[in-house]
């Protein structure tokens, strides 16, 4: 069974740091497109950042310049940096991947998401 697991989320004050990263494990073969996903209550969930298998990363307008996506392709990870955060960036934020598992099947996969607090 394949699963994606978010980590390092937390309470942090506007204009801090904080970063995300989520794990790939299980019976897979090859991780296509990845991206990071958030929604705060009330609102509905937006594409944050993604990137390909090769690299090519894109981030929302709305965090472009403070949040860079970025992949280790051989622990299966990948990372958003989030800097100068702000108020509005509080949401809970999902990990989303494209995966080929074992036995050549293409699926596309959720985390159950990690909390990003931002104070003022």
């Amino acid at each position: 069974q394949v699963q994606l697991v978010e980590s390092g989320g937390g309470l942090v004050q506007a204009g801090g740091s904080l970063r995300l990263s989520c794990a790939s494990s299980g019976s897979l073969f090859r991780i296509n497109d990845m991206g990071w996903y958030r929604q705060a209550p009330g609102k509905q969930r937006e594409l944050v950042a993604s990137i390909t298998s090769g690299g090519s990363a894109t981030e929302a307008d709305s965090v472009k310049g403070r949040f860079t996506i970025s992949r280790d392709n051989a622990k299966n990870t990948v990372y958003l940096q989030m800097d100068s955060l702000k108020s509005e960036d509080t949401a809970l934020y999902y990990c989303r991947a494209q995966i080929l598992s074992v036995g050549a099947v293409w699926s596309t996969y959720w985390g159950r998401g990690t909390q990003v607090t931002v104070s003022s």
